[in-house]
């Protein structure tokens, strides 16, 4: 399966597909590459994902994730 690399941005959610890579030290790379030469501001951030599908990458960027817990109360 491949991993996609897109630009999110929150309010309100877009997501700009970027590029495909097949292995994951290319992918890291890319995005590591991005994220130094073109950083961006606000609520946007370049996010890797793994997916069989573009389709199926953009679902799971799209849906929210529930906060981390960090310890119990």
């Amino acid at each position: 399966m491949p991993y996609f690399i897109y630009r999110k941005t929150e309010n309100p959610l877009t997501l700009a597909h970027i590029a495909t890579q097949q292995a994951y030290q290319e992918a890291k790379e890319m995005v590591r590459t991005l994220r130094q030469e073109h950083p961006l501001t606000g609520d946007a951030a370049y996010r890797m994902i793994f997916a069989k599908s573009m389709g199926e990458a953009e679902r799971l960027l799209s849906t929210p994730r529930d906060e981390r817990v960090i310890g119990e109360d």
